[in-house]
């Protein structure tokens, strides 16, 4: 389905700023037209054919415009239809510091202020939780290119698995993706923020003149996005990403001021921006050939910019004067961009899984719309199933019955059993051409011509002449052999060919039916090799051996497992904290244990709900089955019913016998039963996952306060610990009174109160910032760790902890 001819739409969206050039930059009043006129240089002459005046046409002006209002202009549509099967991107153009980063990812730090990238994941789990008929898979990548070197930014997530391989963009059939780039599943906003959130703290950023926190790589976060039909008869299926970019801003040197490897990044920037701008002016041209394989952010993008895609562009412009020469550049790029044709159509697939699902569904119901034209018809029944091993013996019979002459036809059933007879005919012919070449070489000995060896070895017994033909010897009882016949070489040749030929076919053919011979070729096979009875009790011994082998080795492991922590211990000395594993058996047998005996009593209670819920759902699926299949029976019966003729009461109600009451009254049984069982099925969800939350606290609370324990016994220094007591140099005055205040609240306790709070002024800010608080404690334990680790550096050496990227290069993160 195709959305119709458009082209890409451009916004341009202006820093706010006090000093803004009104006798320089004019809007229109439409908000869809800018007019660029610069002030004639006298100093030029009279003659001066220098331009001065420009005008843009553009879909859309963004002046001191909110972060909602632009969203709704720029990015809301566009995330409609991504669910609605159409690739879009959304990309940011501009000059370092005219807010491109701003516009696509905001402030972390502020709910309101948040840009397109989270507002887009807000809107595509709503409409998601509004979509009754669909369900919709969320995958999310975040690519980073910087100095044309591709980076994943959610590379340092546990799950992730290290890779020395680099990453590639690889051109196929269904588009353009990058080899290597992970891709994670994320199952609502907060999971997606995460990620987000994550990937925002691996970028690099640097400074300069124009902007503190500058971008100095190119970034895609992709939103992938799968639809499937909730009806499982439907097996099709829509597919389509959400190409978010963030591209560096364009910069002049001369005002940046940039040095060493800052001079080194806008170089690669500038020359990466200036690709870009060729393939855009090669599209808007429709020219034959489009160079996107220049760079690696022209190729990356190949699949996003116009084509099969709902592009958009916001160019990010500065209102003041002293930055009009750059304005102006964006302008240009803007204008060009919006040239390049567009056509979306929606991206859709088969699920192979449904279509066999639906295609076995076709076949059960024509096996029986034939039996019952078998039934109408009169014909004797037959089975329209894949024959056994008993019935293709019977036919393999049949076959060498047909053949001996004791039987004179073969009776017809159906097709498939006219193509299993014809198939024991192709193995009876094969198995007797074997049978005639393995006479032929017990009585002669076949000579490869290509074989010289073999050849002087008989020219020299005197069998071959010197022209490799046969030589006949004279017997004085006998009569003259001679010469063979060319003809009947050629033939006996061609005949060992056909041989073999047929012998490779057979042999290819076989491995279908191995079983498929006749009772006295089965009996030779029986004597050759042991029966199928006396191989199942060698499998089941070399399987109790594997598994016990395995159980043996996973002992082993497991004891060393448990005796290197105890090396370790003996090894340190005697100031040495133990090991957390240790030091986790001895919390949970002291201080931890009333903690970990209802931890235990959870994990039972929920085992045995899993056992219940198993139980239940393996009935309810019996049940299930006996309702198909006494529907079925109740479906022949009315079919019966119906051609002998139906009885009608004096009442005008049709008369049915016994049976066909029965089944009725046993479909309703099992209805109703399956009614019962099915909300008790429900219950036992609901108490599962009751079940779950309680042991996912009770586990939490216990390693919170095991982590408690073993730093106030282990980590922190007695002086502190006793300075911090009733009798140590710390007083309550000493004390903020807010923190004072808090210290009979927890942690959770605080969360629950900032929640609260937060809801009552946003309410769908809860995941945006339970996101940004989860990332914000997990890279403040990284740094802590980082901190009181010990590192050992050699002289003229410095380690950074951020992957493959020197530490000149991260001027912030």
């Amino acid at each position: 389905m195709s959305s119709g001819s458009s082209d890409v739409q451009v916004f341009v969206r202006v820093r706010p700023t006090s000093h803004f050039a009104q006798e320089v930059i004019r809007l229109g009043e439409d908000d869809k037209l800018i007019d660029i006129h610069l002030k004639k240089d006298e100093n030029l002459g009279m003659v001066n054919n220098k331009r001065y005046d420009w005008s843009f046409k553009v879909d859309g002006i963004l002046h001191n415009a909110s972060q909602g209002l632009m969203y709704d202009m720029v990015a809301k549509s566009v995330v409609s239809r991504a669910l609605q099967g159409y690739n879009g991107t959304i990309m940011c153009y501009g000059q370092t510091g005219a807010g491109k980063t701003f516009t696509i990812t905001g402030a972390t730090e502020n709910y309101k202020n948040r840009g397109i990238i989270p507002r887009a994941l807000q809107q595509v789990f709503k409409e998601i939780d509004e979509q009754s008929d669909r369900t919709v898979t969320v995958r999310i990548s975040y690519l980073e290119i910087y100095n044309e070197t591709l980076f994943d930014l959610l590379s340092t997530l546990p799950e992730v698995p290290a890779s020395d391989t680099p990453m590639t963009i690889v051109d196929d059939s269904q588009g353009v993706f990058v080899k290597g780039l992970s891709l994670h599943h994320a199952a609502d906003e907060e999971h997606a923020l995460n990620l987000l959130f994550e990937g925002e703290t691996n970028r690099i950023i640097g400074s300069h003149t124009l902007n503190k926190n500058s971008s100095r790589s190119h970034c895609v976060f992709t939103i992938h996005l799968e639809s499937h039909s909730r009806t499982l008869s439907n097996a099709k299926y829509t597919v389509s990403k959400l190409n978010l970019v963030d591209l560096a801003g364009s910069e002049r040197l001369g005002k940046t001021g940039s040095e060493g490897q800052v001079l080194k990044e806008a170089s690669y920037i500038n020359k990466s921006l200036s690709f870009l701008e060729q393939t855009i002016i090669a599209l808007a041209d429709r020219r034959d050939y489009i160079p996107f394989r220049q760079s690696k952010l022209t190729h990356a993008l190949k699949d996003s910019i116009g084509g099969n895609c709902n592009t958009i562009l916001v160019a990010n412009v500065y209102g003041e004067a002293a930055q009009i020469v750059e304005t102006l550049s964006t302008l240009r790029f803007a204008s060009r961009m919006k040239c390049i044709p567009a056509e979306s159509v929606i991206i859709e697939r088969y699920d192979p899984v449904r279509v066999s699902k639906n295609l076995q569904r076709e076949i059960d119901h024509l096996r029986r719309e034939l039996a019952v034209h078998d039934n109408l018809t009169k014909r004797s029944p037959s089975s329209y199933e894949t024959f056994t091993d008993q019935q293709i013996t019977e036919i393999n019979s049949q076959v060498r019955r047909y053949l001996d002459g004791t039987l004179d036809e073969i009776d017809v059933i159906n097709l498939r059993q006219i193509q299993e007879v014809f198939y024991q005919f192709k193995i009876l012919l094969n198995r007797q051409e074997q049978e005639v070449e393995a006479r032929l070489r017990d009585k002669y000995k076949l000579i490869d011509k290509n074989d010289y060896t073999a050849i002087n070895a008989a020219q020299k017994a005197g069998v071959l002449d010197a022209d490799g033909q046969l030589v006949g010897e004279v017997d004085g009882s006998s009569f003259s052999i001679g010469l063979a016949p060319v003809s009947s070489k050629s033939n006996l040749s061609l005949s060992a060919k056909k041989s073999k030929g047929r012998k490779s076919k057979e042999q290819s053919s076989s491995s279908r039916r191995e079983d498929a011979v006749s009772p006295a070729i089965g009996k030779d096979l029986d004597v050759a090799s042991p029966s199928k009875t006396m191989m199942s009790p060698s499998f089941r011994e070399l399987d109790v051996k594997e598994s016990a082998v395995k159980e043996q080795q996973e002992n082993m492991s497991m004891d060393t497992q448990r005796s290197e922590p105890a090396a370790r211990e003996e090894t340190s000395g005697p100031g040495t904290p133990p090991t957390k594993a240790s030091a986790f058996e001895e919390f949970k047998a002291e201080r931890g244990s009333e903690l970990n005996r209802i931890f235990k009593e959870n994990k039972l209670t929920l085992s045995d709900q899993r056992r219940k819920l198993k139980e239940v759902t393996e009935r309810i699926n019996l049940i299930k089955k006996e309702i198909d299949t006494t529907t079925q029976n109740l479906n022949v019966a009315k079919l019966e019913r119906e051609k002998q003729g139906e009885y009608i009461s004096d009442e005008g109600q049709v008369i049915i016998d016994e049976q066909e009451f029965s089944l009725i009254c046993r479909l309703k049984d099992l209805k109703k039963q399956y009614r019962v069982d099915y909300d008790e099925l429900q219950n036992l969800k609901a108490e599962v996952q009751y079940c779950q939350k309680l042991v996912d606290m009770c586990r939490q609370r216990l390693l919170k306060e095991f982590e408690i324990w073993y730093t106030e016994s282990f980590v922190i220094p007695e002086d502190v610990q006793n300075s911090i007591t009733a009798d140590g140099p710390l007083r309550p005055w000493m004390i903020p009174v807010n923190k004072l205040l808090s210290l009979g609240e927890d942690d959770q306790e605080r969360h629950d109160k900032l929640q609260q709070e937060l809801l009552i002024e946003a309410p769908g800010s809860l995941p945006f910032n339970n996101a940004r608080i989860k990332t914000d404690r997990k890279h403040n334990y990284t740094r802590a760790q980082i901190q009181f680790t010990p590192t050992k550096k050699k002289a003229g050496i410095i380690t950074t902890n951020v992957k493959n990227k020197p530490p000149s290069e991260l001027m912030a993160v």
